[in-house]
């Protein structure tokens, strides 16, 4: 299956997945391409690093948001992506988007959906005062954080914590979460059901990969 991941920032969950391709962690998911919005951003580079077919779409050479989608379709067509991942990717999605790639669009998010939705979902729980904090891949609709689970990990929240420790625990489970997720989707063990996902067959121990 070829992947296509859309990024903005730093590139850590893109690392992730780099890391488990090179190791055959990610099955037959093959990753083909990284678009990004930002051009010089950390994924940008970590993907050319990795020797990734990459492009750059400025969101603000486009009037509105389906414009922007419709020429992200357009370079994702050219390299026959199958399954498209949402890795830090800044920008909500449109209709054109999600009808190129339908039931394959994925997202990784730092909070427990459907608490703590948006931007920085990290900070938004920490400041609630939550016990247990953690992150959440899912499938991508038009509302914002709002897609089916897929899974989910758990991160307690320590007495001692901080914002920035809290951050980073819960950023080493995203990149066990999501390479784990992608793999189990290219090997067809994954199904929606209205807003059910089932996951079939056992995920290996190490991937920590649990539904909550």
């Amino acid at each position: 299956m070829k992947v296509g991941v859309l990024a903005s920032g730093g590139g850590t969950n893109l690392q992730a997945l780099i890391d488990a391709a090179a190791r055959g962690a990610l099955g037959p998911a093959k990753l083909a391409v990284v678009g990004v919005n930002v051009d010089g951003c950390g994924a940008l580079e970590r993907a050319r690093q990795a020797g990734l077919a990459t492009f750059v779409v400025d969101h603000r050479a486009f009037a509105d948001r389906a414009t922007f989608d419709r020429a992200l379709v357009a370079e994702l067509r050219v390299r026959q992506v199958e399954l498209l991942v949402m890795a830090g990717f800044m920008r909500l999605v449109t209709a054109e988007l999600l009808d190129a790639f339908p039931g394959r669009v994925i997202n990784i998010h730092p909070a427990l959906l459907p608490a703590f939705p948006g931007v920085d979902g990290q900070s938004q729980a920490f400041e609630y005062g939550v016990k247990i904090a953690g992150c959440t891949v899912h499938f991508v609709d038009r509302g914002r954080d709002s897609g089916p689970v897929i899974a989910q990990t758990a991160v307690c929240v320590l007495e001692n914590d901080d914002e920035d420790r809290l951050r980073q625990r819960i950023l080493e489970e995203e990149h066990r979460l999501l390479p784990a997720v992608v793999r189990a989707i290219a090997e067809g063990r994954v199904t929606l059901e209205g807003r059910r996902v089932r996951v079939r067959a056992a995920i290996a121990d190490e991937t920590r990969l649990r539904s909550l």
